[in-house]
């Protein structure tokens, strides 16, 4: 039991040791190389004027964003997972997050809000969706195959939808809100920052203190029952808590795929938990959705590739070798 609890611990350190390396290398690479004394100095409000434009006014806002960004996708997936028993219940694969992309894009191309407002309105649409397949399959729960048809269906049918709204949308409006469909951390600042830093700080506590519950439902609703867990408000809290990380991270970054789905599966993996393991996945979260963002800012110095194109390259690779696995195991 020791060692199966240190193995947790081992993975977290882990993962944070390596968020700190990366964001280090961040802060430092790039079309203007800074050492990590001149890091330290802007940091400390010691630098010079070049190194505190290129540290705190354009790369540390888009290091903070991707961790916070990252964690959030990470945990809120890990939720669903939990909630449907499912490992392809995560909020971009059954269509939230393009539930949460059509709010937003509503918001921006109709409205033309604020930070705030395009928030507002993706956590609308994501919980408008997450209610319409809940009513779909009423009858039936919130898991097995049937939900990845569901959430198939709704998801290419959300995508649809959100190109038409592009499509009647002025020129200018119909720029920003393709360029924001890609899913980027260009140009981020203190501004999402905060936004994602307030959202983690209220949800991810709540998230760690209903773990238990969580795990109980993953038994089933009957034996979270018999547990004495109140199965449908803690379903509602769940759900909530889900739709609301993702769709924050959504009007924050644009749509980032994948994240969500592979975190929690391959954080359980490596810390061997079988149950939600909600912190571990929000720190390979972070760790994943900032070294792609490093990695392709690196490779790709001149076109400022958005992280989500990467994301989704990966995350197909990763699904196809998940639906052949399950394939596999089906068919012994």
């Amino acid at each position: 039991m020791k060692a199966l609890r240190a193995r947790p611990v081992a993975v977290g350190a882990l993962l944070a040791v390596v968020i700190v390396c990366v964001g280090v290398y961040a802060l430092t690479s790039g079309e203007v190389r800074l050492s990590v004394p001149d890091v330290l100095d802007s940091l400390l409000g010691n630098g010079n004027p070049v190194s505190d434009t290129v540290v705190l006014r354009l790369r540390l806002p888009r290091v903070l964003t991707a961790i916070l960004v990252g964690a959030a996708l990470a945990v809120s997936g890990a939720v669903m997972q939990s909630l449907t028993r499912n490992v392809l219940g995560s909020p971009d694969f059954l269509g939230i997050v393009y539930g949460a992309t059509t709010g937003a894009l509503i918001t921006i191309i109709w409205i033309g809000g604020t930070l705030a407002e395009i928030s507002f309105g993706a956590f609308v649409g994501g919980m408008a969706t997450a209610m319409l397949m809940y009513v779909l399959l009423y009858r039936r729960g919130l898991h097995g195959f049937r939900l990845v048809l569901v959430g198939v269906g709704l998801s290419a049918m959300l995508v649809a939808f959100n190109q038409y709204l592009i499509t009647r949308a002025v020129l200018y409006e119909a720029l920003a809100a393709q360029a924001w469909m890609t899913g980027s951390l260009n140009l981020r600042g203190w501004n999402d920052v905060l936004a994602m830093g307030v959202v983690l700080a209220v949800l991810l506590p709540a998230a760690l203190l209903g773990a238990r519950a969580l795990g109980a439902l993953e038994l089933g609703e009957e034996m979270a029952a018999g547990l004495g867990v109140p199965v449908r408000a803690a379903r509602a809290a769940f759900l909530a808590i889900s739709v609301a990380l993702a769709a924050v991270a959504t009007a924050v970054t644009g749509p980032i795929v994948f994240v969500a789905l592979i975190a929690p599966q391959v954080a359980r993996r490596l810390t061997g938990s079988q149950g939600p393991g909600l912190l571990p996945a929000a720190l390979l979260g972070a760790t994943l959705l900032l070294a792609g963002d490093v990695a392709v800012q690196r490779l790709f110095p001149t076109s400022q590739l958005p992280v989500g194109i990467a994301t989704s390259m990966v995350g197909g690779l990763y699904l196809a070798w998940l639906l052949s696995s399950e394939w596999r195991q089906r068919s012994r």
